[in-house]
C-alpha cells in the first residue's frame, strides 16, 4: 500500500531537498558540467528563497534535519533538479528512473512546488551551488556553518529619504558601464567651497552650477595609469589638503602594473602581484584654477596580491582644526588585496603589515622609511612593535571613513564582507577589528567555506578583537556603502543620524548615532526613497542591475547619492513620512 501525505511548504522543501540531494550525492554519478547564474544578485535573491524554506533544515557541511547539501550541483543535473521541484509526482508517474527510484526509498507522494518561478529556481540553485562549491575548500572540515547568522529582519521605516537629480556625470566609455564614478567630496567652505567627483577611468570632475567640467585627468601625467581589470582598480579616491588654497596639495590613489616599480610595501618572491597601488601628491601653485597645472609627487606603491581590495577611501579628519594633533594628517584605507582567501592569509590581519589597515601618515612629513611621508608620534606603533603607518587593522576591505562632525567626533568604517556580514565600525586607535579571523561579530575560518560564517567557541571568544557598531547579513544586501552623519538643521527628522546603504541593491540604511557606541550592536531602520513626488527604489530606477550606490557630502553637511555605473548624482532634500 502507498501512503499519501500532506505538507506544508517549508515541510516540502525539507523532503524535496532530502531527496535531491539522496541522488546528488551519491558517488556513482559523473560530474556534470553546467552553468548556474553567477553574481551578487541571483546568490542573494537565491539566499533569501533558501532562506525562507530550507534553512532550518539543511547545511553545507553537515546533516542536519535534512541532509548535507554539499555537492549537488556538481552531481545532478540542473535542469532534471528543476523540473523535479516544479512538479515530482508527475516525473514519477512518466517513470522518471531516477524519481521512481527515491519514492521507493521514501513512499510518498510530495505535491508540485510550482510557485516558485524560473527566476526564482534559476537564483536558488545560484546559492546552492556557490555555497556548495565553497564546501569544497572546507579543508578543516569545519561543523556548524551559518547560512542565516542574523535571523530577525530589518524593521521598514515609515521615513522616505527625498532626493532631486543633481547632474549627470558624463560618460567615460563607449562600452558599458557608461562611467565608474566613485568619489564625491568637496574643496573649501562656504563661498569658497568646490564640489568634485571622481571617475575611476581617470578623470577627476568639478561640478560648478550642476555641471561637471574635467579638472584632472590622470592619465595625462602617469603614463603607468590603468583603470583594469576594473574592480576598483583606477583613480581611487583622492582628498584635497585643508590648507589647499595657501598650499594647493591635492592627494589621489590610482593603480599602476603589477612591477611597474619597486613597492614600498612588496609582497614577497614567492607571492605572485597583480597589481600596484599608489598614493600621489599633486601641487599647483594657481589652487583656484579650472583646470589642473603642476607636478605630481609618489609617496606610497603597495603591492596587491590580486585586483580587489585595494586603496580604498582617502581622506582628512574634517574636525581637527589648525594646530591640532590630527591637522593636516592623511588617512587611507587599504583592503586586503584578496591575499586571505587567494592562499595568503598571513599578510592581513596583523599590525605588521599594511595590507587590512586604516593608515594614518603626515604626507609633509619624511621620516617613514622611504622619506616621503612622515609617521606621527602619535600613531599606536610608532616606535613600537608593528607598522608606524598604521592606525586600525583587521578590515577585509574598509571602503569608507567619515566623521561625526561636532559632538563626539565618532569615526565611522564600513567594511564590506566576503559573502555572510556587512558592517560598520566604530574607528579606534590600535584596535583590530577581526578580519581574517571574524566577519562582523561572527567567525571566519580561511580554512573552511568561506561563503559562510561561523558562532566562536569560548576560546575564540577571548580573542581581542572589536566587533562591529552594526551590522547585517546577506538576507538584506550584498556590500555595504558607507554613509555619513546628517548634522544641519535643514533636515531636523534626519540630524543625529548616520545614513547609509547598500551597494549592490541600493536599499537605504538609518542609525541613530546615540546608539552607535562600542561593544553595542545599534539599531537599523531600512527607509524609503522618493524621487520626483513618487516613492521609489534604486532597485526600481535601475532593476536588473547592481545600483552600485555611493555616498558624498558637502563642507556644510548636506548629503549626496550616486549611482556608480551611470553617472546619476542626486542631492538630499528631506527626510519625511509620506503624504496620505
Amino acid at each position: 500500500m502507498r501512503l499519501k501525505f500532506k505538507f506544508s511548504s517549508d515541510q516540502f522543501v525539507v523532503i524535496l531537498l532530502l531527496i535531491i540531494s539522496s541522488c546528488g550525492t551519491d558517488e556513482s554519478n559523473p560530474k556534470i558540467e553546467q552553468k548556474y547564474l553567477r553574481g551578487e544578485l541571483p546568490v542573494q535573491e537565491g539566499m533569501v528563497v533558501f532562506n525562507q524554506n530550507c534553512a532550518s533544515c539543511h547545511n553545507f557541511n553537515s546533516a542536519e534535519i535534512g541532509p548535507n547539501l554539499a555537492g549537488i550541483t556538481a552531481k545532478m543535473d540542473k535542469e532534471w533538479i528543476k523540473t523535479f521541484i516544479q512538479n515530482p509526482q508527475k516525473m514519477i508517474q512518466k517513470g522518471d528512473e531516477r524519481a521512481l527510484a527515491q519514492f521507493k526509498k521514501f513512499g510518498v507522494y510530495m505535491p508540485a512546488f510550482e510557485h516558485l518561478e524560473e527566476k526564482d529556481l534559476e537564483n536558488l540553485l545560484a546559492f546552492i551551488h556557490k555555497f556548495s562549491e565553497g564546501e569544497k575548500k572546507n579543508t578543516s572540515n569545519r561543523k556548524g556553518a551559518l547560512i542565516n547568522p542574523i535571523t530577525e529582519p530589518i524593521p521598514e521605516s515609515n521615513f522616505n529619504l527625498v532626493v532631486e537629480e543633481f547632474t549627470t556625470i558624463p560618460s567615460s566609455s563607449p562600452t558599458p558601464p557608461d562611467t565608474r564614478i566613485n568619489t564625491l567630496r568637496t574643496q573649501g567652505i562656504g563661498k569658497l567651497e568646490r564640489l568634485f567627483i571622481s571617475d575611476l577611468r581617470g578623470t577627476l570632475f568639478e561640478i560648478i552650477k550642476q555641471k561637471p567640467y574635467p579638472y584632472l585627468i590622470i592619465s595625462e601625467f602617469i603614463q603607468e595609469f590603468i583603470d583594469a581589470p576594473g574592480l576598483g582598480s583606477g583613480l581611487g579616491s583622492f582628498a584635497f589638503h585643508p590648507d589647499f588654497e595657501s598650499n594647493g596639495l591635492l592627494y589621489t590613489t590610482h593603480t599602476e602594473p603589477s612591477k611597474t616599480k619597486k613597492a614600498d610595501f612588496a609582497v614577497s618572491s614567492e607571492v605572485k602581484s597583480r597589481l600596484q597601488w599608489v598614493l600621489s601628491e599633486w601641487k599647483t601653485k594657481t589652487p583656484t584654477a579650472p583646470t589642473f597645472t603642476g607636478q605630481q609627487r609618489e609617496l606610497m606603491r603597495v603591492d596587491m596580491v590580486t585586483q580587489i581590495h585595494g586603496f580604498q577611501e582617502l581622506t582628512f579628519n574634517p574636525n581637527a582644526k589648525p594646530n591640532t594633533p590630527d591637522y593636516g594628517l592623511l588617512y587611507l584605507g587599504i583592503g586586503d588585496g584578496g591575499a586571505a582567501l587567494a592562499g595568503h592569509p598571513e599578510l592581513c590581519g596583523t599590525k605588521n603589515r599594511i595590507w587590512g589597515s586604516v593608515i594614518r601618515i603626515d604626507p609633509k612629513g619624511s621620516n617613514s622609511e622611504n622619506g616621503r611621508y612622515g609617521i606621527p608620534e602619535s600613531n599606536p606603533f610608532a616606535h613600537k612593535e608593528g607598522l608606524g603607518e598604521i592606525f586600525c587593522y583587521g578590515f577585509r576591505n574598509p571602503h569608507r571613513i567619515s566623521w561625526e562632525q561636532g559632538g563626539t567626533q565618532k569615526i565611522l568604517i564600513s567594511n564590506i564582507g566576503q559573502h555572510s556580514i556587512e558592517e560598520v565600525n566604530l574607528g579606534r586607535k590600535g584596535a583590530h577589528f577581526g578580519w581574517p579571523f571574524r566577519e562582523g561579530s561572527f567567525v571566519f575560518d580561511v580554512n573552511a567555506n568561506p561563503e559562510l560564517v561561523y558562532t566562536p567557541t569560548d576560546k575564540e571568544r577571548e580573542a581581542m578583537f572589536h566587533d562591529p557598531v552594526i551590522q547585517y547579513d546577506h538576507d538584506e544586501g550584498n556590500a555595504v556603502s558607507g554613509g555619513f552623519v546628517y548634522k544641519n538643521d535643514q533636515i531636523p527628522s534626519l540630524k543625529g543620524n548616520y545614513l547609509f546603504g547598500d551597494i549592490a541593491r541600493g536599499t537605504l540604511f538609518l542609525t541613530p548615532l546615540v546608539e552607535i557606541e562600542n561593544g553595542k550592536q545599534a539599531s537599523i531602520q531600512k527607509i524609503g526613497l522618493e524621487l520626483n513626488g513618487e516613492k521609489t527604489s534604486f532597485i526600481s530606477i535601475r532593476p536588473n542591475e547592481r545600483v552600485d550606490l555611493r555616498f558624498g557630502q558637502d563642507s556644510g553637511g548636506e548629503l549626496y547619492l550616486f549611482t556608480k555605473s551611470n553617472g546619476k548624482v542626486y542631492r538630499v532634500i528631506d527626510f519625511r513620512e509620506p503624504e496620505n
